[in-house]
């Protein structure tokens, strides 16, 4: 049973679907500030929103070529009281639609707000979909039917990376964008040869990964 203001899961976790794509499809995953747009720290105002270069082109070309595009963001700030849902939910609005504007689009969005400091509801000392955690990516894999051994994720954070490796996807791309210069050196050590890393300066590289490798679809 869902919210029925806010697209929330009886955990209380932000889980909105756009479109459905065949089963089976990889995904690329997204970790949204610092990787998607410019970090911002707990960012609650659209007039804050600024898109990282290259952001869309990547999504766009991901559309393409039938891989899956999901955004999973930790939302700190709402667990902590400093904004709720509502702002979230305009920020992402406004993000959509600057996606749109370059014909990239978003298949779904999950967000947890859940926190070990959280107030309220949002207080919880680990809870599965809160990244390191995979629950955010388990949530997506069940709900759209991914092939999460294909899939990869972008992130700024160790956390994302970790996220992505106990998921079991392919690999994750850690950009110096966001907390990533400071984050790099805890992100080495989650290399291993069923789990690629790959390093990069920005989203702008993703179009290495090998998930576009494949054809453009028609």
């Amino acid at each position: 049973m869902r919210s029925t203001q806010y697209p929330l899961n009886t955990e209380g976790v932000w889980c909105e679907i756009f479109a459905k794509p065949v089963p089976g499809c990889p995904a690329l995953f997204l970790d949204r500030d610092g990787a998607v747009i410019e970090e911002a720290g707990y960012l609650c105002r659209i007039e804050d929103v600024v898109m990282i270069p290259g952001a869309a082109k990547v999504i766009a070309a991901a559309n393409q070529r039938d891989v899956v595009v999901v955004l999973v963001t930790n939302q700190a700030g709402i667990g902590l009281g400093y904004y709720g849902w509502a702002e979230f939910s305009a920020v992402q609005r406004a993000i959509i639609e600057r996606l749109t504007a370059k014909d990239a689009r978003l298949n779904a969005v999950y967000a947890c707000a859940h926190h070990p400091e959280g107030h309220g509801k949002f207080a919880h000392p680990n809870h599965p979909s809160r990244k390191p955690n995979p629950g955010m990516l388990q949530q997506a894999a069940s709900d759209l039917s991914l092939d999460l051994k294909r899939s990869w994720l972008v992130g700024d954070k160790a956390s994302d990376i970790e996220a992505a490796k106990r998921a079991g996807l392919a690999g994750a791309m850690h950009v110096s964008t966001g907390y990533g210069v400071a984050e790099r050196p805890d992100v080495v050590r989650f290399a291993a040869p069923s789990f690629q890393v790959r390093f990069s300066r920005s989203i702008a590289d993703a179009m290495t990964l090998p998930i576009f490798a494949g054809k453009v679809s028609v």
